[in-house]
Order: C-alpha cells, then sequence, then structure tokens
C-alpha cells in the first residue's frame, strides 16, 4: 500500500522563462541529471515524482538558474507566468494557419482556470501593463519571425495572426516597432536579429 501511494507522490515545479522546446528539453535532461524521477515537463511546469527534500529543492534552483530559468513560488507569480506562458504557446506554438476561433480571453481563462476579469486585474497590478498589450508585443514578435522566413505573404500573415486587415498588422506593427512591416523585411539579417527580443523579455 506504501509503495502504490509512493508511486502516486509528485511535486509540480512552475518554472519561469521556459518558452520553447529547447528549455523543456534542458529541464528534463537536467532533472533526470540530479536524480530526479521526471513525470512530465511542458512550458513553465515540471512534474517529478516522490518527496523532494529542501536540499534537493536548493540543487533544483541553483541549476534553473544556471540554466537561464527560474522557480517560481508564490502564488501570483505563478498565475502570472501561466498567463505569459498560455500566450507564448499560443501566439509561437500554434502551428495551425487558421486563426483562433475563440477569442484570446477565453482561451486564457480555460487555459488557466479563472476568471479572465480578475486575471486582467492582476497582471496589469504586477506588470504594468495589460493582458491584451501583453499580447499585441507577442504578437509583433511573431509577425517579426513569419516576416523574416519570407515564406508568407502579409496577407496571409495578417489572416493567420487573426488581424483584420492586413493595414491593421502594419498599424501596429509600425507602432510599436517603429518600422512598417516593408521597411522591417529589408533589414539586413544583424538588423533584424538587433530588432528581436527573446520571448521571456517582451514585456
Amino acid at each position: 500500500m506504501r509503495s502504490a501511494m509512493a508511486k502516486k507522490q509528485s511535486r509540480e515545479l512552475y518554472i519561469k522563462n521556459m518558452v520553447c522546446d529547447r528549455c523543456i528539453r534542458v529541464v528534463r535532461e537536467e532533472l533526470v541529471k540530479l536524480g530526479h524521477d521526471v513525470r512530465a515537463v511542458s512550458l513553465g511546469e515540471a512534474e517529478i515524482g516522490g518527496t523532494v527534500t529542501d536540499g534537493q529543492l536548493l540543487e533544483i534552483r541553483s541549476m534553473l538558474v544556471q540554466n537561464g530559468f527560474e522557480l517560481i513560488e508564490d502564488k501570483n507569480a505563478k498565475i502570472i507566468e501561466a498567463i505569459k506562458t498560455a500566450v507564448i504557446q499560443l501566439v509561437h506554438h500554434n502551428h495551425d494557419t487558421q486563426p483562433l476561433k475563440i477569442k484570446y480571453s477565453e482561451y486564457i481563462s480555460r487555459a488557466i482556470g479563472k476568471d479572465y476579469h480578475a486575471l486582467s486585474v492582476l497582471f496589469s497590478s504586477v506588470e504594468n501593463i495589460t493582458i491584451e498589450q501583453y499580447i499585441i508585443r507577442q504578437k509583433i514578435e511573431r509577425v517579426k519571425e513569419l516576416i523574416k522566413y519570407d515564406e508568407r505573404s502579409l496577407s496571409e500573415i495578417a489572416y493567420m495572426m487573426k488581424y483584420s486587415s492586413v493595414q491593421h498588422l502594419s498599424n501596429q506593427f509600425k507602432s510599436v516597432t517603429g518600422f512598417t512591416p516593408s521597411q522591417f523585411k529589408k533589414l539586413s539579417p544583424s538588423q533584424h536579429h538587433q530588432h528581436r527580443k527573446p520571448l521571456d523579455k517582451v514585456q
């Protein structure tokens, strides 16, 4: 009976700055190196089996910092990071070329399991920008990436990223970056790099 209960025991870790598949791989590999039973790793979260001692938690925290991540233990910080992860997942890791069928607010509310208004108030109070502004800035980073790849027309990008028109995309892009999409496209590779932001630094 005890062994069965031990198998069921697990510890959820909430991790800041996980923004890509490579991040998932690094966290998984490093936790395994530390000797943990890694049951699941996704953007912003990891589940390890068994109990975790204070000493092991210090090791995990140190490992995460060394790899550019951060262990989150504050309740509100966990919610903020969950909101950011949901937005990044939707904007950057949704490979469907069809636009989202539901509103961003509804998607985020479902992903977090909390009322969107309460999430919005908390996010704004901590981050000093609204969730809507954060979504826009993440969308612009994704548009930059798509423009750089040069595999889709601007109208296709606008449709994919749920803009009402190419003009809407262009106006928002210039408002955030100072460039029109066509001006950005003409920049050199090094200039593109200068004007791109790591996803965990978007704010």
